[in-house]
């Protein structure tokens, strides 16, 4: 076992060390850009799929801390000096107010059925985006407010493109890693134990509403962290962070590349993300292309088909069922000799 972990380790830093690699090769920015929403989204998935995919829990509402994120590092770099300090002032806000957030939905609703939680998290979440919509004082309303990030130094300020993909990159490969020990711990066991089965958890002498609160409090805050590296990717920020478009792409993201997986919603985020951009673009070869969507719907029905499990959970049950039958047959091959 140990010896698969460690072989999966190695393919998941050769994929990362090709990516680091790819500003060197193809510098265009549009290119770049596409690139960073991939990872952010990549990051912000994972953070979704902590709740669906290992604990079972659905949120209609986790573009709220998503937008909380967005806004807190606007704010702050928006209203103070915008340096290296500020910056870390507004991620700190980001988490901090991510986590309470979470904590709050969490304790009042988590003790209940998920739908519970998964409603307060809509009500909440369209609670924030009136919230950002009227408070004009502080968010500009719909118009939304531009910001400066950070300086780079000088020999670094004709690379800022690049800069800010590796910091990107390097925060998606840190919390992938991170959130993968996470769920391989004896609390990801018990998190996919109640998923599975909630009665026989609690028969066993496991409080259950620790351990969802927890996992929803660390959810929030890594989709608040998204929701920082999405506002300093644009140096702007507007309402539309909170709409609930936000949270059915991660939902999107996450079943087509695979739940439960975390490797599955990176996936997922790439096809999405490629998909949003090529097809959009195509409008220009014929006018169905400007239904871009409905194209995009009929990708979704088809991987959904192919894919029922997602394209990573799929890939994985062949390897495991192909495993199973060599297994058998060694053992049939045994018995007869």
């Amino acid at each position: 076992m140990m010896q698969k972990v460690q072989k999966s380790t190695w393919i998941y830093l050769l994929f990362s060390l090709v990516l680091v690699v790819i500003p060197f090769v193809k510098d265009e920015r549009w290119f770049l850009f596409l690139l960073i929403q991939i990872f952010i989204f990549g990051i912000f998935a994972m953070s979704y799929d902590l709740l669906l995919g290992f604990t079972g829990i659905v949120s209609f509402g986790h573009a709220m801390f998503f937008g909380i994120g967005a806004y807190s590092v606007g704010i702050t770099l928006e209203r103070l000096e915008p340096t290296f300090f500020s910056f870390l002032l507004g991620i700190f806000f980001a988490a901090m107010a991510g986590g309470i957030v979470a904590l709050i939905a969490g304790v009042l609703t988590l003790r209940l059925k998920s739908h519970y939680y998964a409603m307060l998290t809509l009500a909440l979440a369209s609670l924030f985006l009136v919230l950002a919509e009227k408070w004009r004082s502080l968010t500009m309303g719909n118009d939304g407010f531009t910001f400066k990030i950070p300086e780079l130094p000088e020999g670094l300020q004709d690379h800022r493109n690049t800069v800010i993909y590796m910091f990107c990159l390097l925060s998606m490969i840190l919390i992938f890693f991170g959130l993968r020990r996470l769920t391989q711990s004896p609390l990801g066991k018990i998190l996919q134990a109640i998923r599975e089965n909630e009665q026989r958890v609690e028969s066993l002498g496991f409080r259950i509403m620790p351990y969802k609160v927890i996992i929803s409090v660390i959810s929030g805050v890594v989709a608040s962290f998204a929701g920082v590296l999405y506002a300093i990717s644009l140096r702007f920020v507007d309402t539309s962070v909170f709409a609930i478009d936000v949270t059915l792409d991660a939902l999107l993201m996450t079943i087509i590349g695979g739940v439960g997986t975390l490797v599955g919603p990176i996936i997922g985020a790439g096809l999405i993300e490629f998909a949003h951009h090529y097809l959009s673009e195509l409008s220009d070869v014929h006018w169905i292309f400007e239904r871009w969507i409905i194209l995009f719907g009929i990708v979704y029905i088809l991987a959904v088909i192919f894919f029922p499990f997602g394209i990573v959970g799929t890939i994985q049950r062949s390897f495991a069922k192909r495993k199973q039958r060599k297994q058998e047959v060694t053992k049939s091959k045994k018995i007869a000799g």
